[in-house]
This record gives C-alpha cells, structure tokens and sequence, in this order.
C-alpha cells in the first residue's frame, strides 16, 4: 500500500503549485509530509541528509560561476558591443535584425547558460530597433524567444549542470551531445528568418538608410575587439569541457574570471557593476539550489517509499514497447514544461524516468538530449510559455499576446524538427560524445 501512496506526492504537489507555493517549498512539504505518514521520525534524518549531499556536490558550484559570468557580461556592456558587432555583418540581409538576435541568441547562450537572461538581453537591445525599422510584431516576438531558448540547447546550460547528476550521466558527455542538436536548432531558425523575409518582405523590411556607414576594415576592427576575445572566453569555458582538460565547475570558474577580465579589458568594469552582477548572481543561485534541495528531497521520499518500482511495474505491465514508453516520458515532460520552469521539470522527471530508460536499454546521453529538446519546445509552446512570461515583461503596450502566440509557432515547429531528426538519427546527439572521449569518458 505504500508504495500506491507514493504515487499521491504528484498530485499533492501540483496541487500546492497551484495553490500559489513556490516550487521548492512545495516540493519540500510534500517530502516532508509523505515521509513522516511513511517513516515516522526517520524522516527528518533523511531529510536533513539531503541538504549535506546539495551542499557538498561540487558539480553544482559550476550553477553560480555560469550565472555570474552572464551577469558580468550583461551589466558591463559586453552583451551591447556584441550585437553591435554583429547587426554591422547582417543588417543588409533579408532579415537582417532578426538573423542577428538570432546570431546573438547562439553566442550569448554559448557565454552564459542563463535562459532567461538571454531572452531578457537580446530582447532589450534588438526590439527596439526591430519596431523602429517596421518588422512584423509576431515576428519579432518569435525571434526573441526562440533567440532566448537556445540557452537550453547550446551549452553551457545551466539545466544540463542540474541534469547531469541526477540523472548519473557525465556533464561534459551531455554539453558533447546537445551542441549539434542546439547548432542545428538556431541554424533552422536563421534559415527560417531569412526565407520569410525574402518572401514576403513588409515582414521584415530591409534596411535603407543607416546612422553609420563601415568600411570593410572598420567592420573587421569592430569585430575583433567585440567578438574574439567572447569568443575565446567561450572557448575557454566549453572548449576545456568538451576535450576534457577541465570539469565543469573549473571550466565555469575561468569564464567568471573571464569575464571580469573582459569588463576591465573594456573599460567597463566598476565595483556597482561586480556588486550588481554578485546580488543577481546570489538571488538566482539561491532560487536554483533551493529547487535543487526540494527536488532532492522529493525524489528521496519517493524512491525510498517504492514509488520507483510502482511506476516501472505499471509502465511494463501497458504492454507499451520500450519506444512507446520513452515517447510517453517525453509527453509528460512537455506537458509538465507548460506550467513548470525547467529545473523543477528535470528534478521531478528525471529521478523517475533514469531507471526506466537504464532497464529499456536506451542510452542514457541520447535519452537526455532528447529529454532537453523537448523542454526547450515546451518553453516556447503556449499558452502557458515560460518564454512568452519573460518577453511580456520587456515589450512595449503595442506588441500584444496575439503577436507572441503566434509569433512562436514557426520556431516550435522547426524544435520539433530538429527532436524528430534526434529520434530518426540518434548519431546527431551521440556522434560527438564518442569523437570527443568515447563510452569511458561519457
């Protein structure tokens, strides 16, 4: 009977959410209770053992470092130069301003890891100048969430950091198998843009007059000051990763130095722009490792209680195939990415979902990859888009929940192009785990 009463924790949680709880805390209260009915005073030793495993694991340091770097490079301006940088190669295109946010989106997802401080940079420094050139508000509103959205497919992402070890797989094997779906995902995207634009034109209208005219040295100079050294910064972080000269917590320590390094190197930094960057770095940590602690407690409560064995014994007994089941995880996991954020998705999914996918014979970095694709299509995917919350809180009265709705829907469509190649073609998320290390290193 226990272990039927195990199953409750989800529908007690949902409830609580709903209710208006915060996600750690409700998460915290469901363990809290369903331990002690289940385990008496036990529990709280449980519990408590919990908060020394969060505290003590080091990957989890890497989630301040990667949140601070993008900080650093937001408050001080490097964000701002790099878009420069990159509307002076593409505002000529079809598309032009759209295909930069775009450009922007994969570099500054590529330097911090932070989803919504993508969105919330590159929305802030391209709508404007989006509205004034008359590009279409749909458009617009499509192209600065999906831009925002690869900070979940192009690593580093902070929810691969989370991911990794609760789902037991290496971090460096899952930054290895999300770069090609994410490079192929922002890659559709650009395609997209520039297709609409040349087609029907009054979508995006080209740019005829410009504040400033660049020679072709003038634009390559830019450049380099603005985008090389984010570039090596990048290298630094995901590079050392990807070939395994560092961990990810070291790699994560080098791009928040980094970073401070290029704000000096700009002659942006200022001790209220480091004081800036450490409070919004303190405050998302502690929103993140206190989602982290719930989810940690949650799934304790739930495994030990036998909820794990209740759940692969109803799976195995639907006469499902192993395909089926592993199509029926991501379902729920794109439903559940509608009313959660995407950490709590994986602390509530993920725990559950790993055993199964081990006993199925699935691999383990393929499964992940897919998993977080089909997260990142829930972020876009309304009514309830995590995506379209962040943008409604830096867009003018004038661009309307009408523009977003169906602003997103091209670019949810080419997400679930690229999961369908992912599923079709496992090697597009596995090929590179295996150049770059092989079954030891994953």
């Amino acid at each position: 009977m226990s272990e039927y009463l195990a199953l409750l924790m989800f529908p007690a949680l949902m409830l609580l959410i709903f209710s208006g709880i915060q996600i750690a805390f409700s998460m915290i209260i469901v363990a809290a209770i369903f331990g002690f009915i289940q385990f008496g005073d036990v529990a709280a030793y449980q519990l408590l053992t919990k908060i020394e495993d969060t505290a003590s694991n080091s990957i989890l340091a890497a989630v301040p470092l990667f949140i601070f770097m993008g900080a650093m490079l937001q408050r001080s301006g490097i964000a701002e130069r790099l878009f420069e940088a990159i509307h002076m190669w593409t505002e000529k295109l079809p598309g032009g301003l759209a295909v930069g946010a775009i450009l922007m989106g994969a570099v500054f997802a590529a330097s911090s890891g932070v989803v919504g401080a993508t969105e919330a940079v590159i929305g802030m420094l391209a709508i404007p100048v989006m509205l004034k050139h008359g590009y279409n508000k749909g458009l617009i509103s499509g192209t600065i969430c999906a831009s925002g959205s690869l900070g979940t497919a192009i690593p580093p992402s902070i929810t691969v950091v989370v991911l990794g070890p609760v789902a037991g797989v290496s971090v460096g094997s899952l930054f290895s198998g999300l770069l090609l779906p994410g490079l192929l995902m922002a890659l559709l995207f650009l395609i997209y843009v520039v297709a609409i634009a040349y087609i029907k034109p009054e979508m995006a209208p080209r740019i005829k007059t410009e504040s400033h005219q660049y020679t072709t040295a003038e634009k390559i100079r830019i450049t380099l000051v603005a985008l090389v050294p984010t570039v090596l910064l990048i290298f630094i972080v995901l590079g050392t990763i990807l070939m395994g000269l560092a961990t990810p917590t070291e790699a994560a320590a080098c791009g928040a130095l980094g970073s401070i390094v290029l704000s000096i190197l700009y002659r942006n930094f200022s001790w209220s722009v480091l004081w800036e960057s450490s409070i919004k770095t303190a405050n998302i940590s502690a929103m993140i490792l206190l989602i982290i602690l719930g989810g940690s407690m949650f799934a304790g409560v739930f495994f030990a209680s036998g909820g794990m064995a209740t759940v692969q014994s109803l799976l195995m007994n639907t006469g499902l195939t192993p395909w089926m089941i592993v199509g029926l995880i991501l379902l729920i996991a794109f439903i559940a990415g509608f009313v959660l954020d995407l950490i709590s998705v994986v602390l509530i999914i993920i725990p559950v979902a790993m055993p199964i996918v081990r006993m199925l014979g699935i691999d383990e970095v393929w499964f992940c990859v897919a998993f977080l694709v089909v997260l990142q299509t829930s972020y876009l995917t309304p009514p309830l888009a995590p995506a379209i919350f962040y943008l409604r809180a830096i867009t003018p009265p004038e661009i309307t929940l009408k523009h977003m709705y169906w602003g997103v829907i091209p670019f949810i469509m080419m997400q679930l192009t690229v999961l369908a190649l992912v599923i079709a073609f496992p090697q597009i998320a596995l090929w590179l785990p295996d150049v770059m290390g092989g079954p030891s290193w994953r």
